[in-house]
C-alpha cells in the first residue's frame, strides 16, 4: 500500500519534548498546514471553511522505528513502568506509526506563496510532521457525550501553575517575543511536558519553542522558568 504524503506541519515545537500529549489541549497554539505542490489545487478545499474542527491523520516521523512491533507499550502518564496494550494507547510506537488529531480550522488564507494554506489551532505535531490526510470533523457523529477515557480520564484536568519572573518576560520581550506567545507558552508548560516517573526538583529541563530555548524546573505543583533565549542555528 502506497501512503503520499500531502501536506507538512509549522508551527513552533521544533522539539519532541514539550509537545502536548494530545490535540486540542494547548488550544491557543496556531499551525500552519502547507501542502506539497502536488496537493496546492485550490479546487481540494473547497468547502472546508464550513466546518469549525478537522481530523489530520499524519505519520510519527519522529518515533524510533522498529522491525517487530510490541503489543504492550509503557505510557509516560502512567510513570514508564505500567505496561497496557497498544492499541489502549495513543503511543507513537505502533505497527504502523499513524497519528490521529482533531484540530480547530483558524482560517483559510489563498494568497500565498505556498497555495492555499490552513491555519489550524490545537495541534499536538512537531514542526515539519508529514500529514497524510485530513477530512472534516462531523459534531453530529463525531461526538460521542457518553464516551468514557479509560485510565486516560484519570489526568483530564492535570495542570500546573506556571511561574514567569518579571525579568525573564522582559528579557523574552527583549529577544522578540509578545505578550500572546507568552501566554501561549505559558499554557504549553502548564501541561507539564516532563515523563510522569520524572519528578526531581533539582533537574533542569530545556525545551525548544520556536526560535528560542526555554529552560525551566519543577517544585512544590509549579513550572518555574528559569530561562529563554534564543536558540543557536
Amino acid at each position: 500500500m502506497e501512503m503520499k504524503v500531502i501536506a507538512r506541519i509549522e508551527n513552533r515545537f521544533t522539539g519532541k519534548f514539550g509537545i502536548p500529549r494530545q490535540s486540542g489541549l494547548a488550544d491557543t497554539e496556531e499551525a500552519r498546514i502547507v501542502f506539497l505542490p502536488e496537493f496546492r489545487n485550490p479546487d481540494a478545499l473547497r468547502g472546508i471553511e464550513g466546518y469549525s474542527h478537522l481530523w489530520i491523520l499524519w505519520d510519527f516521523s519522529e518515533a524510533e522505528r522498529k522491525e517487530a512491533w510490541s503489543p504492550t507499550v509503557r505510557p509516560p502518564r502512567l510513570g514508564g513502568n505500567t505496561r497496557m496494550g497498544v492499541f489502549a494507547t495513543r503511543s507513537p510506537y505502533r505497527p504502523n506509526p499513524i497519528g490521529l488529531s482533531s484540530v480547530r480550522l483558524v482560517r483559510v488564507e489563498t494568497d500565498t506563496p505556498e497555495g492555499s494554506v490552513l491555519v489550524v489551532s490545537g495541534a499536538d505535531l512537531m514542526n515539519g510532521t508529514p500529514i497524510y490526510d485530513i477530512k472534516p470533523y462531523l459534531p453530529y457523529t463525531d461526538c460521542h457525550t457518553d464516551a468514557t477515557s479509560g485510565f486516560a480520564g484519570e489526568y483530564v484536568d492535570y495542570r500546573l501553575a506556571v511561574d514567569l519572573p518579571a525579568d525573564i518576560k522582559a528579557e523574552a520581550l527583549a529577544l522578540g517575543m509578545d505578550e500572546g506567545m507568552l501566554q501561549d507558552l505559558q499554557n504549553v508548560l502548564s501541561l507539564d511536558p516532563r515523563p510522569a516517573y520524572q519528578n526531581d526538583p533539582d533537574r533542569r529541563y530545556g525545551m525548544s519553542y520556536g526560535d528560542y530555548e526555554v529552560s525551566f524546573f519543577v517544585s512544590d505543583s509549579c513550572i518555574h522558568v528559569s530561562n529563554i533565549r534564543l536558540r543557536s542555528s
